[in-house]
């Protein structure tokens, strides 16, 4: 009976906690919890927003990587580079033959094949006025000096054209008052070359037909030449250059 008493009076005076209250222990353990979960959630934000993110530097530069729908043609070749400065002319395919002909690698640079176009015209006339001067017919020799000196001024104003662009290294070998000269002297070749036919037409010649296939080729290269110079502007934009 005393050990039973003396039990008794041991468990007295202990009192079970509510439900609702937790020991230290306890409520250190859910506070961890909660901070676990507060860690994890933010963790997974930050892995989306960092994912997210990755996504769209990537896209990005894929957009950047695709190829432009109008690439620009200052990484184009040479072929390519005469190719699209012909395109301006009425007679692309006589313009891109002549130039390519003369087996020059150029960079891309529409000044640089214009003169390219010049160097052509010229020595189509300077054939021209070879064959002129060869020719003997008495009813039309004086219709046929005229031509000879009529076809020595187009040659000056195209040597004109030339030197004008003579330059020193990386400068642009053209300006639009250049330009505007440089027109001016082709229409006048081109001129020069209609008083010749005049001419002969007046005293009753009659050409050969390599003499007349001679004259429509040389005629047809002033065209082109001019027809370059004429769109200069554009075409240097089109090469992402400037005129200055």
């Amino acid at each position: 009976m005393a050990m039973e008493s003396s039990n008794f009076f041991k468990g007295y005076g202990k009192v079970n906690p509510p439900p609702g209250d937790q020991s230290p222990y306890q409520q250190k353990s859910t506070a961890s919890k909660r901070l676990i979960l507060i860690i994890s959630v933010s963790s997974i934000l930050f892995l989306t927003l960092i994912l997210a993110l990755a996504l769209a530097v990537l896209t990005r530069d894929q957009s950047n990587t695709e190829p432009d729908e109008s690439p620009s043609l200052a990484s184009s070749n040479s072929a390519e580079s005469i190719k699209a400065v012909c395109d301006v002319t009425q007679n692309p395919s006589s313009c891109f033959t002549s130039i390519s002909s003369l087996n020059i690698s150029t960079k891309p640079d529409p000044e640089v094949i214009f003169k390219l176009s010049l160097n052509v015209s010229i020595t189509e006339l300077k054939h021209l006025s070879s064959l002129f001067t060869s020719l003997h017919d008495v009813n039309s020799q004086a219709a046929m000096r005229d031509c000879v000196s009529q076809f020595d001024d187009s040659l000056g104003k195209l040597n004109d054209s030339l030197l004008a662009m003579e330059v020193g290294p990386g400068e642009k070998m053209l300006t639009l008052e250049k330009v505007k000269d440089i027109q001016t002297w082709i229409s006048a070749a081109m001129t020069d070359q209609d008083t010749c036919i005049d001419g002969l037409e007046e005293m009753g010649s009659v050409l050969p037909d390599e003499i007349k296939a001679k004259m429509e080729r040389s005629k047809d290269f002033l065209s082109i030449s001019l027809a370059i110079i004429s769109k200069m502007e554009a075409l240097l934009e089109k090469f992402d250059l400037k005129m200055h």
